[in-house]
Order: structure tokens, then C-alpha cells, then sequence
């Protein structure tokens, strides 16, 4: 869901919080750029 329908929805004054509270990287996206990050770094 866009977070700006989320906020309309939460009824949230400001996007920040609803992307502070709502939002998380997944684990998985992580991992993938940290191994692009150790390719760009030469590891």
C-alpha cells in the first residue's frame, strides 16, 4: 500500500510518522544491498 493511502487511512498528521512506524526494510533486501555494497567496495 502507498504510505500516502495509509496515512489518509491512520488519519496521521504527517507522513513521517506514519513511514517511522509503518515502514521496515525487509531482511532480504537488506542482505542484497550489503552484498552490492561489498561488490561496489571490492570485497
Amino acid at each position: 500500500m502507498h504510505p500516502r493511502v495509509a496515512m489518509q487511512i491512520l488519519r496521521h498528521s504527517k507522513i513521517a510518522v506514519t513511514m517511522e512506524i509503518y515502514t521496515e526494510i525487509p531482511s532480504a533486501a537488506t542482505r542484497e544491498a550489503l552484498r552490492k555494497l561489498g561488490r561496489w567496495l571490492g570485497e
